[in-house]
C-alpha cells in the first residue's frame, strides 16, 4: 500500500470526481483554482460559488418533470428557495435568477422581500411562502407585501392562535388571504421529542377547516404543508409520515376543501462525503407516483406540488478556506494540526449538532499521510474537527514547519446556516474574527469572475458593537 494523501484518496474513493479534482498538485473546486484564491485573497476565506445554485435548480426541475411526464401527472411542480439557509443577497439574487418561489421564517425577512422586489429582482407573480411563528409584525408586514403588489403570499398556519389573528388582519384589511395548513409530524425515534412543536396536529386539522375555515370568504384554503425534519429519505418514517400527509390531503379534498397544493417540506440531502450516493430521480419517482396513486384511487384531483429547499439550493456552492499554522503533538499518539481561525465560529454546525463536512487539503497531496485532530484558535476545549469519514478519523498530509509553502485545508458544501448560525459580521466567540467572504460567479460572457464581498472583520467593527 502506498501512503500518499493522494494514494490514500484513490483507494477509498472514486477521485476525481464532480466538484473535486487535481491540477499541478493542487486542489480545484469546481472550475476554481483554490491556489489562485489563496494567493490572491490570503487565509482565511468564506467561499461562495453561485453557479452551483443554478445547477442544483435546474437538477430538481428535471427529476420532478421527468417523474410528471412518465406518470402523466396532472399538477405542476414549483420549487421554492428558503430564505434562512443563506440570507446574502448574491445568495438569494442566484436563486431568483431561475425563477424560483420564495419562503420565509420571519418578520425581517419580509423587508428582505420587499427590498429585492422594489429593485426588480422579484418577480410580481413571484409566490411567497409564509412559514414561521406569526408575530404581530410579521403579519403585519406580509399584508404590506400583498399591497406593494406580491399577490401570491401564502401564509401557512402553524396553530389554531394564528388562525384568529389571521381572520381579524383578513376583515380588518377586506383581503382575501391565501393560507396554508401546517401538518404537525412526528419525529425520528432517537428524538428527544415525540411530535414538532411546530404545525397542528392532523386529527385537528379536519375540524379546523369544518368549523373555522370553510365558509369563511376571507380565507382561501390553498396549500397543505408538511415537514419532515430529518429530510427527504428513503426509509420506513419518511414514507410513513409522508402517507399520513398525503391521506390527510385527501380527506380534506372529499370534504370540499379548495386546496390546490401539496407542500413536500423537508429537504433533499447534499454530498457530505466522497463516497456519498442517493437516488433523487427514484425518490421523486416514488413521491409524484404515491401522490398520483392516492388522488386517482379517490377521484380527487392531483395537486401542484410544491418543495422547499434551502440546504439542497446552496449548500454545495459554499467552502471555507484555513492555513495549518502550527502542528503540534502533545503525546505519542494525538498530533493537532492548528488553524487560522476557530471552527466553532466558521462552521458552528460541525461543534452543535456533529454535522460532517468535505474535508480535503488544497495542496501538499503527494505528502505522505496521518491520523490528525485540527483544532481552532479559540481558547475552548471543544473548538475541533477530528471525525471523518474514513474510520471515523481524519487524515491529512504530513508536512514540516520549516516547509515554505503552509498546508491549506477546505471545508466543503458549508454554503448553508454557517453564517446565520455564527452570526455573521457579529461578536464571535473570543473574539476571532468573521473571515473574508469571497464570491465567484459569471459574467455576461459566461466567464467565472472573483469578488471580494466582505474583508475580514475588523477589530474597529467589533468593538463597535460592543459599545467601546
Amino acid at each position: 500500500m502506498k501512503n500518499s494523501y493522494h494514494d490514500l484518496v484513490h483507494q477509498a474513493y472514486e477521485f476525481p470526481q464532480e466538484g473535486f479534482h487535481l491540477k499541478d498538485g493542487y486542489l480545484h473546486f469546481h472550475e476554481l483554482s483554490l491556489q489562485y484564491l489563496i494567493k490572491k485573497y490570503g487565509t482565511p476565506f468564506r467561499l461562495m460559488y453561485l453557479p452551483r445554485i443554478a445547477q442544483q435548480v435546474k437538477r430538481a426541475r428535471t427529476w420532478f418533470g421527468n417523474a410528471i411526464s412518465d406518470q402523466n401527472y396532472q399538477g405542476k411542480y414549483y420549487y421554492s428557495y428558503c430564505t434562512k439557509c443563506c440570507h446574502f443577497s448574491h445568495v438569494v439574487k442566484s436563486a431568483l435568477k431561475e425563477n424560483v418561489e420564495l419562503e420565509t421564517s420571519s418578520s425581517f425577512d419580509i423587508d428582505l422581500i420587499l427590498r429585492l422586489f422594489q429593485k426588480g429582482d422579484i418577480r410580481p407573480e413571484t409566490i411567497i411562502i409564509h412559514n414561521g411563528h406569526k408575530t404581530p409584525e410579521y403579519l403585519h408586514k406580509i399584508l404590506q407585501l400583498r399591497k406593494a403588489g406580491l399577490k401570491n403570499s401564502m401564509i401557512v398556519l402553524d396553530s389554531i392562535g394564528e388562525l384568529h389573528n389571521v381572520r381579524r388582519l383578513a376583515k380588518a384589511s377586506g383581503q382575501v388571504i391565501k393560507i396554508g395548513l401546517r401538518m404537525a409530524m412526528e419525529q425520528e425515534p432517537q428524538s428527544a421529542y415525540y411530535t414538532s412543536r411546530l404545525g397542528i396536529p392532523g386529527p385537528e386539522i379536519m375540524d379546523l377547516f369544518l368549523h373555522e375555515i370553510k365558509g369563511d370568504e376571507n380565507l382561501d384554503l390553498k396549500m397543505l404543508h408538511f415537514f419532515v425534519d430529518a429530510g427527504i429519505k428513503d426509509n420506513f418514517f419518511y414514507w410513513g409520515e409522508f402517507k399520513k400527509a398525503l391521506k390527510l390531503f385527501v380527506d380534506l379534498k372529499k370534504a370540499d376543501a379548495p386546496l390546490t397544493s401539496l407542500n413536500l417540506g423537508g429537504g433533499f440531502p447534499i454530498r457530505n462525503k466522497l463516497n456519498f450516493t442517493y437516488d433523487y430521480q427514484y425518490m421523486v419517482n416514488e413521491m409524484v407516483g404515491n401522490i398520483a396513486k392516492a388522488c386517482r384511487a379517490e377521484g380527487v384531483e392531483e395537486p401542484d406540488i410544491f418543495t422547499e429547499f434551502g440546504k439542497y439550493t446552496v449548500g454545495e456552492s459554499g467552502a471555507t478556506i484555513f492555513s495549518v499554522i502550527e502542528q503540534k503533538k502533545q503525546n505519542e499518539s494525538e498530533r493537532w494540526y492548528m488553524i487560522d481561525n476557530s471552527l466553532m465560529n466558521t462552521i458552528p454546525d460541525a461543534w452543535s449538532i456533529f454535522e460532517k463536512f468535505i474535508l480535503l487539503p488544497v495542496n501538499k497531496w503527494d505528502h505522505e499521510f496521518t491520523r490528525v485532530n485540527i483544532g481552532g484558535l479559540s481558547c475552548d476545549q471543544f473548538d475541533y474537527y477530528n471525525s471523518e469519514d474514513m474510520n471515523q478519523q481524519v487524515h491529512l498530509p504530513t508536512y514540516s514547519n520549516d516547509e515554505k509553502e503552509p498546508l491549506y485545508i477546505g471545508f466543503f458544501h458549508t454554503g448553508a446556516y454557517q453564517d446565520a448560525i455564527s452570526g455573521y459580521g457579529g461578536i464571535k466567540h473570543c473574539l476571532i474574527p468573521s473571515p473574508r467572504h469571497i464570491v465567484v460567479e459569471r459574467n455576461e460572457e459566461g466567464e467565472l469572475v472573483d469578488y471580494l464581498f466582505k474583508d475580514e472583520q475588523s477589530v474597529d467593527e467589533m468593538l463597535k458593537i460592543l459599545g467601546y
